[in-house]
């Protein structure tokens, strides 16, 4: 077959574009097919280059961006919370706390609406269970919300929530989340608790929700297996610890209308979400965002939001609320504490034929994003072996604690997930004395594999085989994998791991743009996607730049803002790059026919005959050319032609990225300390679109991933209260933490994404856990399978027995 690419001018004086024939045989392989594309792939102008970050100067200069930095004076709003894990508010005096100088208004769960919803940011119909107040009577975790404080300034906001008297019933709660389903004790016992989708959800069983998938006899094949290994892995709830905390500014329009500026990634669901708690329509909210100062999935719930804007729906007045760090650290969502049970059949000669992975998740005392991420334990872990698998099952259940409610983070269930498989195959090599890469040559997913625990969707694109031979390369894998002692108790050791995530959510979340000719000839993109860091806004317009054939620096992007923006699923799930890049790829299509449209205008000409090349457009026959300012110009008179369009986009599938990390450690048998030396990752996000964006994320991944495996612990009083509660106690990796990182990328091209681009924002905080816990094996002999790993787990862990 033949395949074409266009290679585009630079502007309209120079040749109209060449078309550049590439010999691929129809006999090649996928990989090879790409390599031969990729060898005669166009020399693009934006795509695929290091474009400097839309933000970049703004922040660098330290201008007002963020939601503080941008939002007027108003009311201050104060959050009061219950010292007790569940209890009951039998009485609440809030006399003495009205009475303090500059306090506006102090409500309880006497004044707000009784119908309930879901803080969960995810497209409609929710898969989470409505089973929030604004205040509930019933306070199921410490930290829960018993009344709000709406004072002029901080001082008297403080003051008035230590006058407030509260009396509670308080009742036993449930700390033990595996001890929680069918628990005595009910997390949720109302009877208004409900669930738009029936995914097994039932608040009269503790339950969240429960799921289930399988392909083949799972019994039969473990049965006929030479090695059956059974491991539990547990991971804890690690916090996202963004910089920027939960705020949010809330205020009336001049029509009357509720304007919410919030540090959100999923304006439009938050409309929704204030919709329903507050019980008005849509049409009366607006919400924006400004700069985001970091997310990592916290901010796709709405965790503040609801307090201001009831605020100011009772008062008529302006009203901001910024969480505290204790607030953000023990009242926001972070990453659902999992166990996972893993049933591995393999031979001798190392073939893995089963899978069954069993998770339990810990969604505490709320079920926002509970469902939808288990699901990601199995469905991103298992089809990493499709190449040898005969069989395998996937069971979960969500369960309700008293605990902090949990929510969305940076690699949303697989984290867990990966850890807990990776590190069983970690293990089955180690058993059959195995050089652990060979073992998964063996075994692993490859190019044109149809993944049956991955909804039967095949593997277009994947370099998951080239990432491995790579890292084993430039991580000199053969001379740090032996063990090495260094003296002085001090010993050096080497893990690996592999990952693979989505991009986007099949057949549900949806992203649309608007791209419009400005007046001078050059381009706005309106987009309702939230750059919350990651340089959405500059690679968005990239790909604008690209197809429009003109500078990025000619492209600026506004958004996101539910009243101006088109409709946007919003920043996760990976979805952007790709879901909502499709959506430019097609909306600049579209422009480019309407601006040929407008020009037939102004030639008097059949618009057919004229060709969109760049800075304007030409009459191929003639020569004739019309410029982008004069098309602007001629679209504002006399003209039934819009110079702009909008396009949505939402795909079938979800083609994943892929990964493989290897770390190299030492460790100190003397006081448990495990230093990372060298952490190195090979990458296929198919095209990355914008390199240098694109390391920074597998950087930055990589670092949170370390974090989680060797610092990050939470612990509760035996009330459940968190004792981490400030970034002194709650440890973060810092640069000194993290060893010398180094990432390379394997290209693949995926024929679904805009210029074969994948995601790539999740899947690069995976691999550090299980890479980093095999090299502690392999330097200590004890397998730690609950994260984190901390040196007094090191020091007092003994061998386990052959």
């Amino acid at each position: 077959m033949r395949r074409f690419f266009r290679t585009f001018p630079a502007t309209c004086a120079a040749a109209r574009g060449t078309w550049v024939s590439c010999e691929v045989f129809a006999t090649s392989s996928p990989a090879e097919t790409w390599k031969g594309a990729l060898v005669n792939r166009p020399d693009y102008q934006s795509v695929g280059k290091s474009v400097r970050k839309k933000d970049s100067l703004q922040l660098l200069l330290g201008k007002p961006v963020f939601t503080e930095d941008i939002a007027p004076d108003a009311l201050v709003v104060k959050l009061l919370r219950s010292p007790h894990a569940n209890a009951i508010v039998e009485d609440i005096d809030t006399s003495k706390a009205k009475k303090i100088a500059g306090v506006v208004d102090v409500f309880t769960w006497e004044d707000v609406p009784g119908e309930r919803f879901s803080n969960a940011g995810q497209t409609y119909p929710e898969t989470s269970p409505y089973d929030r107040l604004i205040i509930d009577r019933h306070v199921r975790y410490v930290g829960d919300v018993v009344a709000i404080v709406a004072a002029e300034n901080e001082k008297a906001a403080e003051a008035a929530l230590s006058r407030i008297k509260v009396t509670y019933d308080v009742l036993d709660p449930v700390l033990d989340f595996r001890a929680a389903k069918d628990n005595p004790t009910l997390v949720h016992p109302e009877d208004n608790w409900h669930m738009l989708c029936d995914l097994g959800g039932d608040n009269k069983r503790n339950l969240v929700g429960t799921t289930a998938d399988a392909d083949g006899d799972v019994e039969a094949v473990l049965a006929g297996c030479d090695i059956v290994l059974e491991r539990t892995y547990h991971t804890k709830a690690f916090n996202q610890a963004m910089m920027e905390t939960f705020r949010t500014y809330a205020e009336m329009d001049c029509y009357g209308r509720l304007h919410v500026i919030s540090s959100t990634q999923i304006v439009f669901h938050v409309r929704r979400i204030l919709s329903h708690a507050l019980g008005i329509p849509k049409s009366r909210i607006r919400v924006e965002k400004p700069r985001i100062g970091g997310g990592f999935g916290a901010k796709q719930t709405a965790v503040c939001e609801v307090y201001p804007a009831f605020v100011t729906m009772k008062t008529g007045r302006p009203a901001m609320c910024v969480f505290t760090r204790k607030e953000a650290q023990t009242c926001g969502s972070p990453r659902h504490e999992m166990e996972i049970k893993v049933r591995l059949g393999a031979n001798d000669d190392g073939r893995i034929r089963a899978l069954d992975v069993t998770t339990l998740s810990n969604s505490g005392a709320y079920g926002e994003h509970g469902w939808a991420t288990v699901g990601l334990t199995g469905h991103k872990s298992i089809p990493l072996y499709t190449g040898s698998l005969e069989a395998f099952k996937f069971t979960a259940d969500v369960v309700y604690t008293n605990m902090q409610p949990s929510g969305a983070y940076r690699g949303f269930g697989a984290t867990q997930g990966q850890f807990a498989v990776e590190t069983a195959v970690n293990e089955l090599a180690e058993m059959l004395r195995r050089d652990p890469i060979g073992l998964r040559e063996q075994n692993m997913l490859r190019e044109g594999m149809t993944m049956p625990a991955y909804f039967n969707e095949v593997a277009n694109a994947c370099a998951l085989d080239r990432c491995l031979d790579r890292c084993r390369q430039m991580f000199d894998w053969e001379a740090k994998y032996p063990v090495r002692d260094m003296g002085n108790g001090k010993v050096r050791a080497a893990g690996v791991g592999m990952s693979m995530q989505g991009s986007g959510i099949a057949g549900i979340d949806s992203g649309s743009v608007t791209v419009r000719l400005n007046d001078d000839g050059t381009y706005m993109l309106v987009i309702g996607a939230a750059d919350m860091g990651t340089g959405c806004d500059t690679i968005l317009a990239q790909m604008v730049a690209e197809h429009m054939e003109c500078s990025v620096d000619d492209v600026s992007v506004f958004g996101a803002d539910t009243d101006a923006s088109p409709y946007d699923s919003g920043s996760y799930a990976s979805s952007t790059t790709y879901v909502t890049g499709m959506a430019v790829e097609k909306a600049c299509a579209q422009l480019k026919e309407r601006l040929c449209a407008i020009a037939a205008e102004v030639l008097g000409c059949a618009a057919d005959e004229l060709a969109f090349e760049g800075g304007c457009v030409v009459r191929e026959s003639t020569g004739e050319t019309v410029s982008l300012p004069a098309i602007a110009e001629k679209s504002q008179c006399n003209s039934c032609q819009l110079a702009e369009a909008t396009a949505m986009h939402s795909s079938p599938v979800s083609p994943p990225p892929f990964m493989v990390g290897m770390a190299e450690i030492e460790l100190d048998r003397e006081t448990g300390t495990v230093e990372v030396l060298n952490f190195d990752a090979v990458v296929d996000c198919g095209i990355p679109i914008n390199p240098a964006l694109a390391r920074i994320q597998v950087e930055g991944g990589i670092v949170q991933g370390i974090g989680h495996t060797l610092m990050e612990d939470v612990t509760r009083t035996s009330k459940g209260a968190i004792r981490e509660s400030s970034l002194f106690t709650y440890r973060l990796p810092t640069r000194l933490d993290v060893g010398q990182i180094d990432v390379e990328f394997e290209h693949s091209y995926e024929p679904t994404g805009p210029f074969g681009a994948k995601s790539i924002g999740e899947i690069v905080i995976n691999t550090p856990a299980p890479a980093i816990a095999h090299a502690i094996y392999r330097a200590t002999g004890v397998w730690h399978r609950e994260l984190p790993i901390l040196p007094e787990h090191v020091l007092l862990a003994k061998p386990e027995a052959s």
